[in-house]
């Protein structure tokens, strides 16, 4: 009869709804290279099960190693050696045929070499992706600036949500890094200025290649297309799509000098996962003061968004004691609501709201 047919087919099409959330999962943590053990690997190996054919698998393959996204902004080699190895084993354990795709995938990885950069791709909402190149080398050159820390993904999101507090603002952000959260602001919450800060050679030259690689133009006063071998189709966008007016900017947080804090001056100043290091809170407390008392002599309200990964307590604490020394008032808060990015939610990350209180 019509209903039962219409039954069938509600099942068939919420089923097809649920298979497709799933390999967007599996999609989404590949192209951000998450741990192996972060993957769905269990819930990929019981769909398996019920299975007679290597669709699911194939329809995993198209979407991440063999997805055109991944032959111009590939994850690392070993990353992806990785992925396919637990993908053959996971359909060694059925009773399908072999699929050719898996090996062909697999030996054409092997034959790879390893570059200096791999990419990690992080999709929004809308369907766009942040392309980002980071160091293969987890801490290279003895930087951690290459490589994206869980707090910038945390505070993306809370911006996305939080676009109004951005909106037409001159923002200021420290220690950028490969620019994520930056780059994030820039295409979603429409600020007015963006200057993209930090003070090493190597993360700052990235920086410049992985925001134009975003569709974005960078201020040319402050830099030479020579610096930089990034992709230019930019020239061609509409007066629209240019968004704020973007610099890149280095600067040391234990050298701020007076000249920097008048030509930074902004209305907001950000910073993700800053407070790894006990020796590095004075400088930052020291370059936070000087920018918030500076503007306030200006009459200028500035106000610091800061969010960290709290990975060593003492040390977090010791950055709040600091800052609590100098007069600077702060409050926690409420972290994001959307889940858009791949990351671990248990994960003790916190969100500052940091102020002159004077």
């Amino acid at each position: 009869s019509d209903p039962d047919v219409w039954v069938r087919m509600s099942c068939v099409s919420a089923a097809w709804s649920q298979e497709q959330d799933f390999v967007r999962s599996f999609q989404r943590s590949f192209f951000t290279m998450r741990r192996m053990d972060c993957l769905p690997l269990a819930e990929l190996e019981e769909r398996l099960k019920n299975r007679k054919d290597s669709t699911l698998l194939q329809h995993i393959l198209q979407q991440t190693v063999l997805h055109p996204l991944c032959h111009k902004y590939p994850p690392s080699v070993k990353y992806r050696r990785l992925f396919l190895a637990e993908l053959i084993k996971k359909h060694e354990m059925t009773r399908t045929e072999p699929l050719d795709d898996l090996y062909d995938a697999l030996g054409e990885v092997l034959r790879s070499e390893e570059l200096e950069i791999c990419h990690k791709n992080y999709f929004l909402l809308s369907g766009e992706n942040i392309k980002l190149g980071e160091n293969v080398a987890i801490i290279s050159e003895g930087t951690t600036g290459l490589v994206t820390w869980e707090a910038a993904l945390f505070f993306a999101e809370w911006a996305m949500e939080n676009s109004e507090v951005f909106n037409c603002r001159s923002i200021l952000e420290l220690g950028s890094g490969t620019g994520l959260a930056g780059i994030i602001v820039c295409m979603t919450c429409a600020p007015k200025q963006y200057t993209f800060s930090d003070c090493h050679p190597s993360v700052l030259q990235q920086l410049r290649k992985n925001i134009l690689n975003n569709g974005l133009l960078l201020n040319l006063d402050t830099w030479n297309p020579k610096d930089c071998e990034a992709e230019l189709k930019n020239k061609n966008l509409s007066e629209e799509n240019q968004r704020p007016k973007i610099t890149v900017v280095g600067l040391e947080w234990s050298e701020v000098t007076q000249e920097q804090v008048a030509e930074l001056q902004s209305d907001i100043i950000i910073a993700t996962d800053v407070i790894y290091d006990p020796e590095v809170v004075l400088c930052l407390v020291s370059a936070l003061e000087k920018f918030l008392i500076s503007n306030e002599k200006k009459e200028r309200c500035s106000v610091v968004y800061l969010a960290s990964t709290i990975r060593n307590p003492e040390t977090y604490h010791r950055f709040k004691m600091e800052l609590d020394g100098v007069g600077i008032g702060h409050q926690v808060i409420t972290g994001p609501t959307s889940k858009v990015f791949p990351y671990n939610r248990a994960t003790k990350i916190e969100l500052l709201k940091i102020y002159n209180e004077t």
